[in-house]
Formats: structure tokens, C-alpha cells, sequence
């Protein structure tokens, strides 16, 4: 905290701090990322309110009758499967909406190992198509290797894969999103609820997708305040995919960084989340959730008062919007990627936690739309 010197009388002393403390409130100064002192979120921010956002406009819902029932699905999950509390959950959500709203009844369900090698992933899809099952979601980037070799050998099956487009097939449809634009949105709201000006990142894998979560979240940070302090950590290198399926190594991870200070954390870790939750309850801390609205997650319920809001990614639209077009049998109606124009990424209101920054965020949000801000899928640190 600046400190005034000189020799000013001690009469006027008091009267010249409270002067001077209304100053430094008003033009954003105030302790320099001191994580010791008190309540600082009124000066943390430093950037001006962003503008209002304009009245969404009332769109059209799909109200076209479609059937699905023909449709024989399998969903090849990530490590952690139906019950992770994140992305594996998001897409099961997808094909649960199929079945309630298209008519589809044949649903098959897989789960990837942790450190599971590619002859198991390959033999996965390969048994899957070879019962018929079409389409074949493969939900994670994991699945890259086996997809590209799988998926010629069956031309007849439509495969999908989430979060990967270098599979070039002509029966095979990416569905990707844009995770730094939902990140970017999460790092407004940390740096926006941080009392201390200082706040964490914990990413489950480092690899070129989590590292998008990472940098959407390090810009929004910094393009609300150019004082936070941010911690930004994984927890295992590339290749280590047990990252995602640790809630204790999520916990050490988060408690450390709560321990330098941190009082807002944000993980992309899928159910190693579960951790980091647990340490933000046990550290007085906040927390912001990824994928799914995680305040309202069974399997992580005993947390929720601390989840300040969740970086949707709408991996249950993507599913869904592909199963349904899939049906109707036009995929060029599915968008090339699922960003924040097609709100195939946002965030959660549950909670009612962030109400009071709703306006902020949906200015953010619309000024990423519009093309003011671009958010790089790169950590700038």
C-alpha cells in the first residue's frame, strides 16, 4: 500500500489519509496484490464496465418433428465415463435429451481407462462398429489416433469425435469448441469476485486443449484487472491423462494455491474438479466449475456453496444438435465450431452467485461475439 512521507502536522493527518483514501478508491489504486490484507474486490478491478449488451433477440426454436429412433448410438467416454461431474457427463446429457426428444432407444455406453493405450481405444471402436452401432461418439481428443484408424475402415458409420478436427474422413464429424471464449468469461468473473485480487488456475493434463481453458481464463483476468495475482498449475504433464480422474492430486493443487493467497479458482480437470472443490470449502475460498453447471452435480454437491458459476461447454448441444441432424440427415447444418455466437460456451447462473456481474459478463460476452475482443487459444503469460 503506497504510504504518504513528508512532515505533515499531526492535526491534519486523519482528515488528509480519508481525503486521500476516497482518492486511491476512485482511480483503482489500492494494496498492489497483497493477498494479507482484506477485502480488496472493490479496487481489484481496474478496467471500466464494458457496455451494455444489446437485447437478445427472440430466436426461432427447433420445433421440426424428428425421429431418431432408427438411430443406434455408442458413446466411447473419456477416463472418468458417466459420473464425472464434467465433460463425460455433458455429452451423456446429449444423448439423454436425444432419447427423450428424438425417439432414440439404443444407446450403448463405454468408458476409456486411465492410461489406457491406443490398441484399446482402436479395439473400443472397432467392436462398437462392428455391432452396428452408428453413429460412434468418441467423446475427448484422446480418441484422435483410433478414430483416423477405425473409422475408413467402416464407411457405412457415421463416427463423431469431441474436441478433435484432424480426423479427415468423410464419415467422421468433429465437434469442437471454442473453450477460451467460456474461459475468457470465467476469468472476468474470478477477477471480479477475488476479494484478495488474487486468484488460481488448475488444469487437470497440460495439453494444446486444456491450455485453451487456461488462456481464455489468464486474458479475462487481465482484461478486468491489471493487478490480480494469478497462480496457473497443472497436474500431470502431456500424455499423463490421470490428470482428469485425481481429486486428490486436484486438492493438494488447489489448497496450495489458496495457501499463497488465491480466493478464486477455476479448474479444467474433470473429475479431479471434485478436489479442487473440496479445498476451496475447506479454505474459505470460491470456486468456478467447467463443462457442466457443476452447482447443481450430484457428485459434488457437498461443495456446491462455494461454485460461484461453471464455464459451460455445451457439449450436451453439440450431441444432441448432432444426433437430431444426423436424423434429419443434413450435418452441414451443424456449425464448424461451438462458440459463444451459437452458445455452444458460456456460463451458469445457478446459484444466484454472480447475478450482480451478469451485465458485465453478457458486455464481455458481446463484445467477443461482435469481434472487439479476440481471445487467444494460447496462454499469454
Amino acid at each position: 500500500m503506497r504510504r504518504m512521507r513528508g512532515t505533515a502536522l499531526a492535526a491534519v493527518t486523519m482528515a488528509g489519509a480519508l481525503v486521500l483514501a476516497g482518492c486511491a478508491k476512485d482511480s483503482g489504486a489500492g494494496n498492489n496484490n497483497n493477498a494479507s490484507t482484506g477485502d480488496q474486490s472493490a479496487s481489484c478491478v481496474t478496467a471500466p464496465k464494458p457496455p451494455a449488451a444489446a437485447a437478445a433477440s427472440s430466436s426461432t426454436a427447433q420445433t421440426e418433428k424428428v425421429d431418431g429412433s432408427k438411430l443406434k448410438v455408442a458413446l466411447a467416454f473419456d477416463v472418468g465415463g458417466r459420473g464425472d461431474a464434467s465433460f463425460n457427463d455433458s455429452a451423456a446429457a446429449g444423448t439423454d435429451k436425444a432419447k427423450a426428444e428424438l425417439g432414440v432407444t439404443a444407446v450403448s455406453e463405454s468408458t476409456a481407462a486411465t492410461s489406457e493405450d491406443e490398441a484399446a481405444k482402436s479395439q473400443r471402436l472397432d467392436q462398437l462398429a462392428s455391432q452396428g452401432f452408428s453413429p460412434i461418439i468418441a467423446v475427448g481428443f484422446a480418441y484422435a489416433k483410433a478414430v483416423g484408424a477405425i473409422a475408413p475402415k467402416y464407411p457405412n458409420i457415421q463416427f463423431a469425435i469431441v474436441d478433435d478436427d484432424s480426423v479427415k474422413a468423410p464419415n467422421v464429424t468433429p465437434l469442437v469448441f471454442a473453450e477460451e471464449q467460456g474461459s475468457f468469461l470465467a476469468g472476468v468473473a474470478a477477477a471480479y469476485k477475488s476479494k484478495k485480487c488474487h486468484v488460481g488456475f488448475v488444469g487437470g493434463v497440460n495439453t494444446p486443449l486444456i491450455q485453451k481453458f487456461e488462456a481464455g481464463f489468464l486474458q479475462g483476468v487481465k482484461a478486468a484487472s491489471s493487478k490480480a495475482v494469478i497462480e496457473d498449475e497443472y497436474l500431470t504433464p502431456a500424455g499423463d491423462f490421470s490428470g482428469f480422474q485425481d481429486p486428490a492430486k486436484g486438492n493438494v493443487k488447489a489448497a496450495a494455491q489458496i495457501s499463497k493467497g488465491a480466493d478464486v479458482v477455476y479448474h479444467a480437470a474433470g473429475a479431479s474438479g471434485k478436489g479442487v472443490f473440496e479445498a476451496a470449502k475447506t479454505g474459505n475460498a470460491l470456486a468456478i466449475g467447467v463443462d457442466s453447471d457443476q452447482y447443481n452435480q450430484k457428485t459434488v454437491e457437498a461443495s456446491k456453496d462455494v461454485i460461484i458459476t461453471s464455464m459451460l461447454k455445451r457439449v450436451d448441444v453439440a450431441v444432441f444438435d448432432y444426433l437430431r441432424a444426423l436424423a434429419k440427415g443434413d450435418l452441414t447444418s451443424l456449425p464448424k465450431r461451438f462458440d459463444l455466437k451459437v452458445d455452444g460456451v458460456g456460463y451458469a447462473t445457478s446459484g444466484g452467485k454472480i447475478d450482480d456481474i451478469k451485465d458485465v459478463l453478457d458486455g464481455y460476452k458481446a463484445q467477443i461475439v461482435s469481434g472487439a475482443i479476440t481471445v487467444s487459444d494460447k496462454p499469454q503469460k
